[in-house]
């Protein structure tokens, strides 16, 4: 007798952080498809299976995450070793899909429209979800000591608007655009392009935005930089640098609070069907 075919777990988002989560699940042997938007700015783009959306693929870590047009096609990706990425902002696939879970992660701090009756397991990341409402587990993305913790019944810890703090640094950390308009990369006195993986001074520029300075507010490692030609918004989170030094090693690799929320999903999937008697592997 054929086997039946292994449940999808449809992940919603592939972001830096929900990088993490695609990475532990693909390793751990779920069978996972993706969906993002059509227009991802994720800033830590070495980092983020989004970049397939541009790209036709990225790899992340050794996943590789390859843009797919449908349904069909992401089952012959899926069977070739690799993730397949749908763009699909509302996830119209779930009906042809027929995923045994959803996890969003998204990570906007709200619910963009995933519910319980998309599939029999479903997992929120961070704020926005309600365990036992919406979703039926929620995994912690705050810094601390919760970090990755599921949730059962209940929310996460509520948005504070400020990142986490890294080596003294929180909001410092994070730059915004200072006007609306296309990203620009510019060049050192060197003629070297500033591009994510370069160490930065304080006041640097590091990039434009319709012609206006983007300058860096601290020292250290430019961790993130939306790509270039980006239409930004004003205001839009356009780079992230880390104030330690030696991370300049790890700009393309899942971060740790990315790696602790993936192990988080990894817990809430197993233990919700365990509880549901789902098969998932």
């Amino acid at each position: 007798m054929m086997q039946e075919k292994q449940p999808w777990v449809l992940v919603r988002g592939a972001g830096d952080l929900a990088t993490g989560v695609i990475v532990r699940l693909h390793r751990c042997g779920f069978r996972v498809a993706v969906t993002e938007c059509a227009n991802p700015s994720a800033i830590r783009r070495r980092a983020a299976l989004c970049e397939a959306v541009w790209q036709g693929k990225a790899t992340v870590e050794g996943v590789t995450c390859r843009r797919v047009d449908d349904p069909d096609e992401a089952a012959r990706v899926a069977q070739a070793g690799e993730v397949p990425l749908l763009v699909d902002e509302h996830a119209d696939c779930v009906s042809a899909l027929r995923p045994a879970a959803v996890v969003d992660a998204i990570l906007v701090k709200r619910n963009l429209g995933t519910h319980r009756g998309m599939a029999p397991i479903t997992v929120g990341l961070g704020p926005g979800f309600s365990a036992g409402d919406d979703v039926d587990a929620v995994v912690e993305t705050m810094r601390g000591h919760h970090l990755g913790r599921v949730i059962l019944q209940g929310a996460a810890i509520p948005n504070t608007g400020v990142p986490g703090v890294i080596a003294g640094y929180a909001a410092e950390r994070v730059i915004h655009a200072p006007e609306a308009g296309e990203m620009t990369f510019v060049q050192t006195e060197n003629g070297k392009t500033v591009d994510i993986g370069a160490l930065v001074k304080k006041g640097q520029e590091i990039a434009r935005v319709d012609g206006a300075p983007v300058l860096a507010t601290i020292d250290g490692v430019l961790r993130g930089l939306i790509r270039e030609g980006y239409p930004v918004t004003k205001g839009l989170k356009i780079a992230d640098i880390d104030p330690r030094p030696e991370q300049v090693a790890y700009c393309d690799t899942v971060s740790d609070k990315a790696r602790a929320i993936g192990g988080g999903v990894v817990e809430a999937l197993l233990y919700l069907a365990r509880q549901k008697g789902i098969r998932l592997l």
